[in-house]
């Protein structure tokens, strides 16, 4: 059985079931399933195996420490919001802007304060983009796609301080490990940054869109007349989900845990690689980026626990929030599991050889990254999920590209890319749920305006891929 076609099964298994589910979770644990009782084919071997599994992946030091890394800074995010981060922020730059054009800017300088993760990106900035759109004449779509396009593809090319960057080198370093390379999974993460070429058009689209493209309901620029602050502040509460009616304004208490967060890692990872490396740059590549991450993680909690006991916020629901933020993650940290596992018994039923034998030679290595950035687009554009779609084909991926002799670095940029386009893209993604719902938008009138712009950057990014791969 080893290296047979029976080795492409768990994956086969896997995507249809998460098309049809709209769910990655069930499609992955069908997969492993069908993995486990393929190396077990008895009733209880399978399970004991499907454990096995698990549990072995679950254990490895960067895994246990990716979960505890999610699990933490969710859980301090949702700090930010119960201490009136957040909502201080909002009352900071909301009530300044008078103009169109500073209404644009200001979605995207807000970005600095928000790139930790879309979905917090998007309740933070979208609410208050709601008020000023009943003063300043400007197209709900082109707030919405301003707020958008700002959220998920600029959050995948930030490698620090975010959600993201932990789960992408993680996977990043499994598909690796997974074909024989030992190379720094965050180096090699770093250096896939310039080829999400989807998230570097779209983000060029959407300049465009902000500044240069006039929409139908937008006229002069004129100043509306804004409602009264009791009307104005009955709307944000309604509309902002971020925090809570009696929540304080406190600008600081997002401000100072995301720029300590941000200077600690950047410190930190120099500390750890310096006294391996010969240059500044190259004590980044040195430092173990993970466990530099989880560090200045851990720090800005307890500093940011800290400042906010002197504040004199009750210890009971600090706690509180920062385990019911944590859960949040917990549908991530199932997938990342299932993901792990995944690829292990896959790899074990002899996954890679497979490709190697039959596989290849039906796709040029000039084309790989062009193929897989296509194959991942179509799959999260129907599934809805960038980190779902990295987690299903990035295996596949860099084995296609490791057993061609193709651009690794390239392919995985490809991979990242075209999950980045369903997130974007696709009306089943959380991204734009949660922005059609603040905005009061219909769904899928705001996904029909946005699949043009993205099938463009799809297209352009298609051809710059099949470019990038001849050199």
């Amino acid at each position: 059985m080893e290296g047979s076609w029976v080795s492409l099964l768990p994956f086969l298994v896997v995507i249809p079931i998460a098309i049809l589910s709209k769910q990655v979770q069930p499609g992955l644990f069908a997969g492993l399933i069908l993995g486990c009782y393929l190396k077990q084919p008895n009733l209880f071997g399978g399970i004991k195996t499907l454990i096995s599994y698990i549990t072995d992946n679950l254990v490895r030091p960067n895994n246990i420490r990716m979960i505890i890394f999610l699990y933490v800074f969710a859980g301090l995010i949702s700090l930010t919001k119960m201490t009136g981060g957040i909502k201080g922020f909002v009352d900071l730059v909301g009530r300044k802007v008078k103009t169109k054009r500073a209404a644009m800017l200001l979605i995207w300088l807000s970005t600095i304060g928000t790139f930790n993760n879309p979905n917090f990106r998007i309740v933070t900035i979208a609410p208050i983009m709601k008020i000023l759109k009943q003063r300043l004449p400007i197209s709900v779509h082109k707030i919405g796609f301003a707020i958008d396009v700002t959220s998920n593809p600029v959050v995948v090319l930030v490698p620090i301080a975010t959600a993201f960057v932990g789960y992408m080198v993680s996977l990043t370093g499994t598909a690796l490990q997974q074909v024989g390379i030992n190379d720094s999974p965050y180096s090699v993460y770093i250096r896939s940054i310039p080829f999400n070429f989807f998230s570097l058009v779209i983000i060029a689209i959407g300049i465009y869109y902000s500044f240069f493209k006039h929409f139908g309901n937008d006229s002069e620029e004129t100043i509306g007349k804004s409602p009264n602050a009791q009307k104005e502040e009955e709307e944000l509460q309604k509309c902002l989900r971020a925090y809570e009616k009696d929540t304080p304004s406190k600008p600081w208490n997002l401000l100072l845990p995301l720029s300590v967060v941000l200077l600690l890692t950047l410190f930190l990872s120099w500390w750890d690689g310096h006294t391996q490396a010969s240059s500044f740059i190259q004590a980044f590549i040195k430092a173990d980026a993970l466990g530099v991450m989880l560090e200045a993680l851990f720090i800005t909690l307890i500093l940011s626990l800290f400042f906010y006991l002197v504040q004199r916020f009750n210890i009971a629901k600090l706690v509180t929030h920062f385990v019911s933020g944590g859960n949040e993650l917990v549908s991530v940290i199932l997938m990342l599991t299932l993901v792990w596992a995944l690829s292990a018994v896959s790899e074990d039923l002899g996954f890679s050889k497979y490709i190697a034998a039959h596989l290849i030679g039906w796709i040029p290595p000039a084309f790989i990254a062009p193929v897989v950035f296509l194959l991942g687009s179509m799959l999260s554009y129907f599934i809805g999920s960038s980190w779902g779609t990295w987690g299903l084909l990035m295996p596949l991926g860099v084995t296609l590209a490791h057993q061609a002799g193709s651009n690794i670095t390239l392919v995985i940029g490809a991979v990242f890319a075209s999950g980045t386009f369903g997130a974007f893209a696709s009306p089943l993604s959380d991204n734009t749920v949660a922005l059609c719902t603040i905005l009061d938008v219909p769904l899928m009138e705001y996904a029909h305006f946005k699949l043009k712009p993205s099938l463009i950057a799809a297209g352009i990014s298609t051809i710059l891929f099949g470019v990038a791969s001849l050199f």
